[in-house]
């Protein structure tokens, strides 16, 4: 395994990475769900791309885990639970709860999610397999209590903003129509909102960089998608709700 301050590096030029994945991607709209094109190549079944994509942190990150050095305490245990049980319902569930029938992917599009997940799944793995330290006393840290919070309140929004999205639709329907109920009053896209704030909670309460990586990566990737998202739900019905936001409440 590679030192820590390598490991430390290789992070900071990921984050940054992140970084600048948030603007192209203001000008670049992922072409598949509603954004679909046909100009991107060969496409796949969208259930099968999805769960190819969430595979990596359900198979490379507790191969990492367990097989790092680093004795394993319950705070260790923790953070794996919370990385591990998010993409094993990603992978394994959520993609058979989505109304998709006939809707497809570009493979290029599922290549660079495949990719996306294998250097997270394996900087997460890494640091907890390897790198990462507890002492009892993170449990009663103010780190940690905030950063749970919040990341539970993540979860509960973005469960129940996609349990809105999935009622939408009635049999083998595709079609859009404008969400309503709970927070979707004031944003277009609360989901992306509770991941993002999940993901910043995980941050907050791990308080390291290979976590903040991911954060900054999951708001790179999320926060122009709900801009993308919001502009094409204006563009679609003549009368969508003009109050509400993209995905920050009065803001953005």
């Amino acid at each position: 395994m590679i030192s820590e301050s390598t490991f430390l590096l290789l992070i900071a030029i990921w984050t940054g990475i992140g970084v600048c994945t948030f603007v192209l991607l203001h000008f670049v709209t992922a072409p598949f769900g509603r954004h679909s094109r046909t100009d991107w190549g060969p496409t796949l079944p969208n259930r099968l791309a999805w769960i190819i994509m969430e595979f990596p942190p359900v198979s490379l990150f507790p191969l990492l885990f367990f097989v790092g050095p680093t004795e394993k305490t319950s705070l260790h245990y923790l953070f794996f639970a919370l990385y591990f049980g998010h993409y094993l319902y990603r992978d394994l569930v959520y993609p058979f709860r989505i109304r998709t029938s006939g809707k497809r992917m570009p493979w290029a599009v599922c290549a660079s999610g495949v990719f996306f997940n294998l250097v997270n799944a394996s900087i997460l793995g890494g640091w907890l397999g390897w790198f990462a330290h507890f002492d009892a006393s993170w449990w009663t840290s103010p780190q940690l209590i905030g950063g749970l919070t919040l990341f539970f309140a993540g979860f509960l929004l973005n469960f129940h903003s996609d349990n809105i999205l999935i009622g939408l639709r009635d049999g083998d329907d595709t079609g859009y129509r404008i969400p309503v109920g709970g927070t979707f009053r004031w944003v277009s896209c609360p989901n992306h909102l509770g991941e993002i704030l999940q993901w910043a909670g995980f941050a907050l309460a791990a308080w390291h960089p290979a976590a903040l990586s991911f954060a900054v990566w999951t708001a790179a990737n999320l926060l122009p998608r709900a801009v993308a998202h919001h502009e094409w739900y204006l563009r679609e019905f003549p009368d969508y709700p003009p109050e509400r936001k993209a995905v920050l409440p009065g803001i953005w």
